[in-house]
């Protein structure tokens, strides 16, 4: 992946987002909740935090980059709350790239 574009940083860093977000719920609360870790999700929910908020940035770069409309970039960020959906958005933002 070349990143040449706004969009091979928003799909990177959506990608970075999926992964701390499915960690940050299934390791980090697990450890938390079951082993007693008060501390298991301090370190990762900042990691999650800060990714996430440079993901909302290359959002906002790639919408103006590619002129996409206020729908499709409210979806672009809808995906990026539920689990496993980012990773289906690398495929369309795959051809939005080329």
């Amino acid at each position: 992946m070349k990143l040449n574009s706004p969009v091979s940083y928003l799909r990177i860093f959506s990608l970075l987002d999926a992964c701390s977000y499915l960690y940050l719920l299934y390791c980090a609360i697990y450890l938390k909740r079951i082993l007693g870790d008060d501390t298991a999700i301090r370190t990762p929910g900042m990691i999650h935090g800060v990714i996430f908020c440079i993901f909302g940035a290359a959002l906002l770069l790639a919408w103006k980059h590619k002129r996409w409309s206020w729908k499709i970039a409210f979806l672009i960020g809808f995906t990026s709350l539920i689990p496993f959906l980012p990773f289906w958005l690398e495929t369309w933002l795959k051809k939005q790239d080329s």
